[in-house]
């Protein structure tokens, strides 16, 4: 394990568009948590991986889309996301969010 894996504080804020950045903040390869921070509007447009999901919201108030379902989560709220379901989300107040992914996303590494 390097010291990036262990001391995430430190870790760059990576700008992936449309008012959406990330933080990786430890991983091995089963698993991976991420700081997710979007502007009021900013859209996690839907997409399916195979990766099982949770999220914490810890602040902010967003609208998420699993399999065509809609939900409002809020500070302190915490959702799943199974693998292989469209999911998708709208910032309706600026936040972050929490992802933990398992197994890791070899693609936000």
């Amino acid at each position: 394990m390097t010291s990036k894996q262990l001391i995430s504080k430190n870790n760059p804020w990576e700008d992936v568009g449309g008012g959406v950045s990330r933080q990786i903040m430890g991983w091995d390869n089963q698993i991976l948590m991420v700081n997710v921070k979007l502007e009021m509007g900013a859209i996690g447009a839907g997409h399916t991986h195979f990766n099982t999901q949770t999220t914490y919201c810890v602040t902010g108030r967003f609208e998420f889309t699993i399999d065509g379902e809609k939900v409002i989560v809020e500070s302190g709220d915490g959702l799943y996301v199974p693998p292989n379901i469209l999911h998708g989300a709208i910032a309706l107040e600026p936040g972050v969010l929490i992802d933990v992914f398992s197994p890791v996303r070899e693609d936000f590494l």
